[in-house]
């Protein structure tokens, strides 16, 4: 690796960031010419209106081809690094992020230059490893462990404020924890003695996966208090799939009521007659709402309901299969996933597969609902149910009698570098110092 550019997952990255604002810009100059042309015909309502959604689409496209700019000169001048890192703060469009540096011996508090949702993609988990490349004194790119997402961070400004960020990151642990494996290559040339025999450390066999015991350490420090337990629900392997709440609501049902509801009202303030100057305003929203209602429906009827039914074929099947499970959280996007074992096998078998899964709790409190330990046993239902198209079984886990449901098909241990790959992502190797 010469350069953090030439990962695959990194190019990739920026290129989607690069391309989105591309069309950001794009999409801001439409609606720029579209607010002239309704204002050369005479439409003054919903002038003023779209002149500023183009305004702010062609500002922000315009913000973030600048940052892309500026991420492909630092990855292309520099090389990732991997740090134990600790989100701080919470606002809508920046938030702090303090890293510590390889050695171990500085602090680095960043803000972050993102929206809150795309921060979302990457925030550190208690376990937490991002990627950095670039100067910690002039800013540089933050990106979870594999490469992609990107956000851009620079350093904070102001004496007091980085003591009090310092002082909180290291309230949370943050100058405790491991220091994690760095991803560039790098030429080992130091040295142990084995039995009165010199061996370099490059040379020592290696697992090709990490085993039950380092996934589960990882599970035990990425565990947090789930909270209020959710409500029960109707049993699938009794009732219809459309009787159960959360089938219901990874079906699409509730966007659909919603489209609905904005139809009624719409509707309804179309009956009364409303002002001839809001008639054009009244066209438009109706026409987006009727928009969004077909949009909902169709997905709700190409993918909800196949996948819904899907699911409750699979949770109902049997018999079930035991594994042992570790609850981990994908560094992009923060979801959970099961990494499953033989139940006999002891701390050092190596995982079967993996399976990520929906969060089971509402948008503001996603992990309610997941099991109260990181560790477990899991009943798997459905092993004879394949994925559409996807040619890998489609299994639901029972854990704590109700069932956690997949958000996609199970990756079986087949041996790729991608497996490997997915299990360093889901919890970032260490390194290992020779005593």
């Amino acid at each position: 690796m010469t350069c953090a550019l030439d990962v695959e997952e990194t190019a990739g990255a920026l290129g989607r960031y690069r391309r989105r604002a591309e069309r950001l810009i794009i999409g801001g100059g439409v609606t720029l010419a579209l607010a002239v042309g309704l204002g050369a015909l005479g439409a003054s309502a919903p002038v003023l209106t779209i002149l500023s959604l183009g305004i702010v689409a062609l500002g922000a496209g315009a913000g973030s081809l600048v940052l892309a700019r500026r991420m492909r000169r630092a990855l292309g001048a520099g090389v990732w690094s991997a740090h134990p890192a600790v989100g701080v703060g919470q606002s809508r469009y920046a938030t702090s992020v303090v890293l510590r540096s390889p050695d171990g011996g500085e602090v680095w508090p960043l803000t972050v230059i993102a929206t809150r949702q795309r921060y979302e993609l990457l925030r550190p988990g208690p376990d937490g490893v991002l990627w950095w490349c670039g100067d910690p004194r002039a800013g540089g790119v933050l990106a979870a462990p594999g490469g992609g997402p990107l956000i851009w961070a620079k350093p904070m400004r102001g004496a007091r404020v980085r003591r009090r960020i310092v002082a909180r990151a290291e309230a949370e642990g943050l100058m405790r924890r491991p220091a994690p494996k760095q991803p560039q290559p790098v030429d080992v040339t130091e040295h142990i003695t084995v039995d009165g025999l010199s061996v370099r450390l490059d040379a020592l066999p290696r697992a090709a996966e990490p085993p039950y015991a380092v996934l589960a350490a990882h599970a035990r420090r990425q565990a947090a208090p789930q909270g209020r337990a959710l409500r029960p629900e109707a049993d699938v392997r009794r009732v219809a799939w459309w009787r159960v709440r959360s089938l219901r609501r990874i079906a699409g049902t509730t966007r659909v009521l919603v489209a609905l509801a904005f139809c009624a009202a719409v509707g309804a303030a179309a009956l009364t007659g409303p002002p001839e100057s809001d008639a054009a305003k009244l066209y438009a929203i109706g026409v987006l709402v009727l928009g969004a209602l077909a949009y909902s429906c169709y997905r709700l009827v190409t993918v909800g309901v196949p996948a819904a039914r899907l699911m409750a074929r699979s949770a109902a099947s049997s018999p079930p299969t035991p594994r042992r499970y570790v609850l981990l959280y994908d560094p992009q996007g923060g979801g959970p996933v099961l990494v499953l074992f033989p139940v006999h096998g002891g701390l050092y078998v190596q995982p079967e597969g993996v399976l990520p899964l929906i969060p089971p709790g509402p948008s503001k409190e996603p992990r309610r609902g997941l099991p109260s330990r990181p560790v477990g046993t899991a009943w798997l239902h459905g092993r004879r149910d394949f994925a559409s198209g996807a040619g890998m079984p489609f299994v639901t886990p029972w854990i704590e009698g109700r069932p956690l449901w997949p958000a996609g098909p199970y990756h079986e241990n087949d041996g790729r570098p991608e497996f490997t790959a997915l299990l360093d992502r889901l919890a970032p190797p260490l390194e290992t110092r020779a005593p």
